[in-house]
């Protein structure tokens, strides 16, 4: 099994999960490109992993269906996504080549968002998460609320803490710049901080993360942590429950410049 994260656009990921064949699950190809030209190189696109509508996320699928007319794709229940595709729902395991994923509905930046989690690929779990979690940060709620977003989240956290999260940016490092500014103290947080800037400056991706680095990193995991909800307390005036923790938490982020 190789996972791979292939670089698209300005800093999207597009996710392949390749077995000894060649043969690939390929997660979000908003860009056909950078799959054909992994196929060059043997990959065989057998499956496709849509977790929601956005074009950056699915608009390489029509060109890939040129080329492998028999590909395979699932995708959530959404007209925005005007594809034929098995369409999948909240709790339901499906399978593409080896591996089993179980599909969990994750509301809040759009609301028919959904993640796959693998329970076991290559002796872990992995988890596609698309626009819904990213290390050391989380997507902006485009339509979903609050509280759906963090349901949604407490959902992706509750997971094995050696799930590889395998989100749909390189988002890392200007998240981390937040992150820092909520949670300076955090030694977690600062050691990844320096590992993500080695990384980056090496030119390697700083994904993937696990579930249980982004437990003690990422502030929108930790609102019920106290260096949280002080920070928030200090830039918004008042804490209040763990939902409005969180969504003040994202209208600062919202806001944030660097």
């Amino acid at each position: 099994m190789q996972l791979q994260a292939l670089p698209a656009f300005a800093d999207n990921y597009i996710w392949t999960l390749r077995g000894g064949d060649g043969r690939a699950v390929i997660v979000d190809p908003g860009d056909a490109g950078p799959v054909e030209a992994a196929a060059a190189q043997g990959l065989e696109p057998a499956g496709i992993l849509l977790t929601h509508h956005h074009d950056d996320h699915i608009g390489g699928v029509l060109e890939l269906r040129r080329r492998w007319p028999d590909l395979p794709v699932l995708a959530p229940a959404e007209d925005r996504i005007p594809l034929t595709a098995r369409r999948v729902a909240d709790g339901e395991r499906v399978r593409l080549l080896d591996w089993e994923f179980a599909v969990i509905a994750v509301p809040g930046h759009t609301l028919s968002h959904v993640a796959y989690h693998c329970a076991d690929a290559g002796g872990q779990g992995l988890l596609f998460s698309g626009d819904t979690l990213f290390s050391l940060g989380c997507g902006r709620l485009f339509e979903g609320t609050p509280a759906q977003m963090l349901a949604s989240l407490d959902r992706l956290a509750s997971l094995p803490g050696e799930t590889r999260l395998c989100c749909g940016h390189e988002y890392t490092l200007s998240n981390a710049a937040f992150a820092r500014v909520v949670e300076p103290d955090n030694p977690a947080l600062l050691r990844r901080i320096e590992q993500v800037q080695a990384m980056r400056a090496a030119g390697q991706p700083s994904l993937p993360s696990t579930i249980a680095t982004e437990r003690e990193t990422n502030p929108f995991l930790r609102v019920d942590a106290p260096g949280v909800r002080g920070a928030v307390e200090r830039q918004a005036g008042a804490a209040g429950d763990r939902v409005e923790t969180f969504a003040a938490l994202r209208r600062w982020k919202d806001g944030f410049r660097a």
